[in-house]
């Protein structure tokens, strides 16, 4: 599927992990992005008030998931897990969200920004990172996934 390039807005990135979530931001322009540290991810989900608070803080006005799609596109365990979250958010924060593919992100920030063998979570909001530099450029936008036109993965 071909997105175009959204409209600038301000986004909260998130790289879902089973243990971390990592986080990214980006001013209303799209200039600049930039990581926040990781959260841990509890099982009631009270990592919600802290996700919460950076977008009050930096008044965010939308969020992206990354899904770890496979190889040939398809939802791989942990996308689908990833989707679940995100719509989770969706309800819970109120604001525009959208999916990106993150396929190998990891992998691109391990070797783009040096980090190997963490376990601080660093490296999970550099992935944040990548996938927020990838919705900039090529979307899609936030709208589409408001309401009842999900794109469907």
């Amino acid at each position: 599927m071909k997105f175009c390039k959204p409209k600038p807005r301000s986004i909260l990135s998130l790289d879902v992990g089973t243990k971390r979530i990592g986080l990214a931001y980006c001013d209303p322009l799209c200039i600049t992005s930039n990581t926040l540290p990781a959260v841990k991810r509890f099982e009631n989900n009270q990592e919600l008030k802290i996700i919460r608070n950076y977008i009050d803080e930096f008044d965010l006005t939308g969020f992206i998931v990354g899904l770890p799609l496979n190889d040939n596109g398809e939802m791989t365990p942990q996308a689908i897990d990833c989707k679940k979250y995100g719509q989770f958010l969706a309800n819970k924060l109120k604001i525009p969200f959208s999916y990106v593919n993150e396929h190998s992100s990891t992998w691109e920030s391990s070797n783009r920004f040096g980090i190997k063998k963490d376990k601080s979570g660093l490296i999970d909001s550099f992935s944040a990172k990548i996938i927020l530099e990838q919705w900039i450029e090529e979307g899609p936008e936030l709208e589409e996934l408001a309401g009842k036109r999900q794109i469907k993965y």
